[in-house]
């Protein structure tokens, strides 16, 4: 495969006809058979665009650089990709060197090809740090991932492919960096993808320009055992024809030697000499069908001894990438080890194309018996989607889904590689960080774009994360983080707030019911013996641990603070203390029967123990009043609420004074019924008329009715108080074509 990439020139050739032959179109043509006169003609105007583009660029060994993109389309051609691949590959340089725009080749190539040209572009981009080694497989993954469809990375491959092959004309400084990131990145994802002939010689092109001494001395060394093995290989290949020609099965023997690379390896992993090695040679037979797969295993094991341990079933078990072959070591003549692998033409074509061997099939005949022994269900549920549907996205989706799973990776800042499940958001990823990135994380910019925290991650977004020190984790994360480490980090943090915010509500609430029994709060010091022991009998009372337990139970709701409050008393009094009478008139007595004066002040800071009843949705301004839910901390309802009427006829004893501070930190939610004449740009006008009053909209609902003569609109809109939705009521009154306004303030 490799001695087709390279157009032949005859030895007599002059240098300049040399480039000039493989600079041209021709050079192509021989290869592109499989394709119809149209495809043919639009692959030559991707050709005559490309030239024009590169010309006057020459490459680092003095070729016009026109020959890298036709020697690229040539190795695409080989795995017989269609015409959008091979148009494709000719200007995969053409945005990145020639100023060539995306909307420039969607005009004249179409949107297919130049999705595919930009793809190429973006991979280009990436960076491999070499320093990061073991960021190479989230590189490989994220690479493979990257890539919407899997033509990318065949013209990827095919582009690196030739870029080894001339990497002897490229400075010596860049051999390094190059061959070392072609070893890490780019052979693995040909060996995943199943491309084992364009693994094999970009492991062997990396390792000739990473060592080229130890290089050239195996070189040396293979060819002298060569040599001297040539007279063994004969008589096995000999032997081996005779016996499959009594057996009468009809194969196909080809000779296979080791690579360079894998000799390397395997002295280097093993620590072994040359001499060693032992499996240097290999035959692979080619048989018709599945059966004749195992009748050969027979023959040859019945013709030479097997090594122990030395058999591999991969047709039963293929790999994960579509591999299917059986593997056995016999010891051959002269006790010298030899590798077999027998397979059908269709595992063949698989083993040596692997991803590529789906249009291989689709070039020749898409109903062969080959096609439809392709081999492994993964394939040829490849084929099946690629035939049906002819889309691509969906092609390659169905190779990530198996390639790798659950998989999204994405960069910091600083290009550190992160890797995230499918469907993690911002949030997730600022916990992936370090939790208090997540706890203060305010806001988020994709690829230097600002998005919402519950955006989604893709594939090589580059994520930045905005923090506020005064930031919190809101609950309505939890509706849509995918991490547990996420999830959980939200909750033990909204779990220790609230019970922080629940102790310090329950210390207001003890400190207003014992003023009420004529106790300051302040005089029943802990601290104090005498005290000590009162609060002592207390826990022992309510069963609490301690006093931060009690305290956060009565803001719980979960402990009655006048009943506490009483108990303390009556143990005051048992010591000899007597209540306050002064300031027990002065805060127990109040027109509400059930509800005691000396109330609790809210300001909005309170946090999760503290709740606005989404029934009546009170704001400053209106009368409140408080109930303590069992378990739920406190909830405030507008005073003539309906739901806490009801409240007050079964639990009147769980209800509290509260009111509003004079300065409330934050705005309030309540909601809005704008009844309006039906009609265009009636909902922007309502909307703009809430916007200029200051009025934060934090919600619109239209009904599901078709839109009449009039319609209602329900608004959800946050004001600082009672004064302020005032004017945004007015506002929005004058607005044309609305008919009505109004507050809902009370839920049936």
């Amino acid at each position: 495969m490799s001695a087709l990439l390279s157009p032949a020139t005859s030895s007599k050739s002059t240098p300049a006809a040399a480039n000039a032959a493989a600079a041209s179109f021709a050079a192509l043509t021989a290869k592109l058979d499989y394709l119809n006169a149209a495809d043919i003609e639009n692959v030559r105007q991707a050709y005559r665009y490309a030239d024009q583009a590169h010309l006057g660029q020459l490459r680092n060994s003095g070729e016009p650089y026109i020959t890298h993109p036709i020697a690229v389309a040539q190795q695409c051609a080989e795995w017989k990709l269609d015409a959008q691949a091979l148009m494709a590959a000719l200007l995969h340089d053409a945005m990145e060197d020639c100023g060539v725009t995306k909307p420039d080749l969607i005009e004249r190539f179409g949107a297919p090809v130049a999705e595919l040209v930009d793809g190429l572009t973006k991979l280009e981009k990436l960076e491999f740090n070499t320093r990061e080694e073991n960021q190479a497989e989230s590189f490989r993954k994220m690479l493979l991932a990257m890539a919407r469809d899997v033509r990318v990375i065949l013209i990827k491959l095919a582009d690196r492919t030739h870029n080894m092959r001339t990497l002897g004309n490229a400075p010596r400084s860049k051999w390094h960096r190059i061959s070392r990131e072609t070893l890490d990145i780019y052979a693995p994802i040909a060996h995943r993808l199943g491309l084992n002939s364009t693994y094999r010689e970009l492991q062997d092109l990396s390792f000739q320009h990473l060592h080229p001494w130890r290089y050239a001395t195996l070189t040396k060394a293979l060819v002298r055992a060569r040599g001297r093995r040539r007279d063994v290989i004969k008589r096995v290949q000999s032997e081996v024809e005779s016996a499959f020609a009594n057996a009468h099965i009809p194969v196909h023997i080809y000779g296979r030697e080791k690579t360079l690379y894998s000799i390397y390896s395997k002295m280097d992993e093993k620590h072994l000499s040359f001499a060693q090695v032992t499996d240097l040679y290999g035959f692979r037979i080619i048989v018709q069908d599945l059966t004749a797969c195992y009748s050969a295993l027979g023959v040859l094991h019945q013709l030479y001894k097997p090594l122990p341990g030395k058999f591999k079933d991969y047709i039963a078990i293929p790999k994960v990438n579509g591999y299917q072959s059986l593997h056995t070591t016999l010891v051959g003549p002269f006790g010298t080890n030899i590798e077999f692998q027998m397979r059908t033409d269709a595992m063949h074509v698989v083993a040596e194309a692997g991803v590529a061997a789906h249009w291989l099939y689709k070039a020749t005949d898409p109903n062969s018996d080959a096609s439809q022994r392709l081999g492994t269900k993964w394939l040829q549920s490849l084929l099946d989607i690629q035939q049906e549907t002819r889309d691509a996205a969906e092609f390659w989706d169905h190779v990530k889904i198996d390639l790798f799973p659950e998989a999204v990776y994405v960069f910091t800042p600083k290009s550190q590689i992160m890797a995230m499940p499918r469907g993690a958001t911002i949030v997730d990823f600022a916990y992936a960080i370090h939790s208090d990135v997540g706890h203060r994380a305010v806001a988020a910019k994709v690829n230097g774009e600002q998005v919402p925290l519950r955006s989604e991650l893709h594939n090589g977004d580059v994520i930045e994360i905005m923090t506020a020190a005064g930031s919190n984790p809101n609950p309505g994360w939890l509706g849509f983080v995918r991490t547990g480490k996420a999830r959980s980090k939200i909750r033990h943090y909204l779990k220790t707030m609230a019970i922080t915010e629940s102790q310090e509500l329950g210390e207001k609430m003890l400190a207003q019911a014992l003023r009420a029994e004529g106790i300051d709060r302040q005089r029943l010091s802990e601290d104090d013996e005498a005290h000590h022991a009162t609060w002592e009998k207390i826990l022992r009372f309510t069963g609490n641990r301690s006093r931060a337990e009690l305290l956060t139970d009565i803001g719980l709701g979960k402990r009655i603070a006048s009943m506490i409050a009483k108990r303390i008393v009556t143990l005051l009094a048992e010591s000899g203390e007597k209540p306050d009478v002064l300031l027990m008139s002065r805060e127990r007595y109040t027109p509400h029967e059930s509800v005691s004066q000396g109330a609790l002040l809210l300001d909005g800071s309170e946090g999760s123990s503290v709740q606005f009843a989404p029934c009546c949705h009170p704001i400053p301004g209106d009368g409140i009043i408080g109930y303590l839910g069992r378990g739920e901390g406190l909830v405030v309802h507008i005073d003539d609420c309906a739901v806490a009427k009801r409240l007050q006829q079964r639990d009147s004893e769980r209800f509290i004074a509260v009111d509003w501070s004079e300065e409330p930190v934050r705005t309030f939610e309540t909601n809005l019924l704008v009844t309006v004449s039906n009609g265009k740009g009636v909902l922007a006008r309502v909307a703009a008329a809430l916007a200029s009053a200051e009025a934060d909209i934090t919600h619109v609902d239209m009904g599901n009715e078709p839109a009449r003569d009039a319609a209602d609109l329900r608004f959800s809109v946050a004001v600082r108080d009672r004064i302020h939705l005032a004017a945004a009521l007015r506002n929005v009154k004058r607005t044309p074509s609305v008919l009505r306004v109004q507050r809902i303030k009370s839920a049936s």
